[in-house]
């Protein structure tokens, strides 16, 4: 959660960023859909989409001043439903241990209890952050690895090797920008009983 915010500077709903956005959004039940019945190599196809459509919203939403309010939800959403989805879909197919799904979904109910607490108390949700974006990068590299290593072969070998370092980062960044929201919290929650 950064304290000072990013300008909003459109109204408008449908600009480039929105619908990569939104293109985003409708990816995540035919990326469920697909993890689920095994066809990995397009489940990778729009993982992989969805990667560089993440990238591009934010970038062309800077370049373009097209940062707008809808953005600024679309986007942290579309980000936590591919990690949930991804999560399921996964440790459905047993390709990640239920202990490292868990360790997600706490830090994510923990993030849910900290917008209850801001709400509460006149505040907005959190932006996003530089530590919450390194993060889910980190995992959003680490899943398809994974995804990947579900096989045989030096490839398998490779993925696994590699979207576990990734899974491991991802996991320790998570958690770090968790703690950090938190504390940025207490520190707002203070300050407005202090008043």
């Amino acid at each position: 959660m950064e304290v000072q915010e990013t300008r909003v500077q459109t109204d408008r709903i449908f600009t480039i960023p929105n619908i990569l956005s939104m293109a985003r959004l409708v990816g995540v039940p035919l990326f469920l859909w697909l993890i689920l019945e095994g066809h990995d190599g397009w489940a990778l196809a729009v993982l992989m989409l969805s990667g560089i459509s993440d990238y591009l919203d934010g970038k062309l939403a800077r370049r373009w001043n097209q940062i707008s309010n809808l953005g600024r939800l679309l986007d942290p959403a579309a980000d936590r439903l591919y990690v949930l989805t991804t999560l399921f879909g996964l440790t459905w197919r047993e390709i990640l241990p239920l202990w490292l799904t868990a360790a997600l979904l706490a830090r994510e109910a923990m993030l849910l209890v900290m917008v209850w607490i801001l709400r509460r108390h006149g505040y907005p949700p959190p932006q996003v952050n530089f530590l919450g974006k390194a993060a889910t990068f980190n995992l959003m590299y680490a899943f398809p690895l994974l995804l990947l290593s579900d096989g045989d072969g030096w490839l398998a070998w490779m993925a696994s090797v590699f979207g576990w370092a990734f899974a491991g980062w991802g996991t320790t960044l998570y958690w770090w920008a968790g703690i950090l929201y938190v504390v940025q919290v207490r520190r707002l929650v203070r300050a407005a009983t202090a008043d």
